[in-house]
């Protein structure tokens, strides 16, 4: 597969790299690409692991094929030499939804073993935001220092825990919530989920 470069002349004005891996909740991520799908002034970047693909047809019953028709520009991650794999590729950072604990080890040690880990890197060194929405249960001792790591790096772990306050009455309405949560971290508007005003007198 070969890398997709966006037109110059139609450069957006924002620009945010998405990462899907193997964990269970590849629902996060399709969201957030089907909601930047109608954000024009942000352009996603998209790469899908193997597993990740996997995870798609599993839960989902999507094709990668589909997956990636929701994204501006799509990635090979085993294509390293890839413009995001450079500092000098301008965004405003990369949310990885969901990450599995291989990616989250690999970016805790640095590894840049494929292009997810190489982006998370580059975001990292480059001091712009880097989201793990980290997913797995219960955590061991290497999970909970990996999260430590990459905290320590600058990186936001965002474990894609429900809230059940705004008493959501579907599972879409409790992933809206999760992404919507996320969105904010990177200074997107939407109206995803309804903004806490308080608790109800009684």
């Amino acid at each position: 597969m070969v890398s997709v470069a966006p037109e110059e002349c139609s450069a957006p004005s924002r620009r945010l790299i998405i990462a899907i891996t193997g964990a269970t909740g590849v629902a996060y991520g399709v969201r957030l690409l089907q909601f930047l799908r109608e954000v024009p002034e942000i352009e996603s970047h998209l790469l899908i692991s193997d597993a990740g693909v996997l995870n798609l047809h599993q839960e989902l019953d999507m094709r990668r094929k589909e997956v990636e028709a929701l994204a501006d520009v799509t990635y090979n991650v085993r294509d390293v030499g890839a413009s995001i794999a450079s500092g000098s590729f301008q965004s405003d950072g990369m949310i990885v939804a969901p990450c599995s604990m291989k990616t989250l080890a690999a970016v805790a040690n640095g590894l840049s073993d494929n292009l997810i880990t190489r982006a998370a890197d580059v975001v990292l060194k480059e001091r712009r935001r880097l989201t793990l929405m980290v997913r797995e249960t219960p955590f061991n001792l290497a999970h909970l220092r990996n999260m430590t790591s990459v905290t320590e790096m600058g990186g936001i772990i965002f474990p894609p825990l429900p809230g059940f306050y705004h008493r959501p009455k579907t599972i879409n309405e409790m992933i809206d919530h999760t992404v919507g949560r996320v969105l904010d971290l990177y200074g997107i508007a939407h109206t995803l989920t309804p903004r806490w005003s308080g608790l109800k007198a009684h």
